[in-house]
């Protein structure tokens, strides 16, 4: 017997994703200029729809330079949080990365997110620095954290310690 398809799928941002993304942006305390980003050669913006009503659920933004790609923002439909939309988007990330051959991912990500840090670290991140300071709304510390792959193989590379 197989898995059930998932409730949802991951598209590209349109212009008709404006105002819910918007939306949820605010919701979480970030801004990004859509409009930009749309337009913007190395954007990567993505949002994840649930299959039946359409509904958008999250959104993320990464760039994608050289062999690096840099998640920028996720956001997550405060309703809907822990049903595994972050994750979603974040595999698809990885899947990106390994067909493109990316050698490196990068995020950062405030200290207090425990969150987030979970679900980074779930995925196969590592911190590498501490940014003092990070966030200028609150001052707050930023975690660096990042994701090397062999970039033929796609497999994920532990740094040695």
């Amino acid at each position: 017997m197989s898995a059930p398809a998932p409730s949802y799928y991951v598209a590209r941002l349109v212009r008709a994703d404006f105002e819910a993304v918007s939306r949820l942006l605010a919701e979480g305390g970030l801004h990004v200029d859509l409009e930009a980003e749309l337009v913007r050669e190395i954007a990567l913006p993505w949002v994840l729809r649930d299959s039946a009503s359409g509904k958008l659920m999250a959104f993320c933004l990464a760039w994608s330079v050289a062999d690096e790609l840099h998640l920028l923002d996720m956001v997550s439909h405060p309703e809907h949080r822990r049903q595994g939309h972050a994750r979603a988007l974040l595999s698809e990330l990885l899947s990106f990365a390994r067909r493109e051959h990316k050698r490196l991912l990068l995020l950062e990500v405030r200290q207090s997110n425990a969150a987030a840090i979970e679900l980074y670290q779930s995925a196969g991140f590592e911190t590498n620095h501490v940014r003092r300071g990070y966030y200028s709304d609150t001052g707050e510390d930023a975690l660096e954290m990042a994701i090397t792959l062999h970039p033929t193989t796609g497999e994920l590379l532990r740094e040695v310690r």
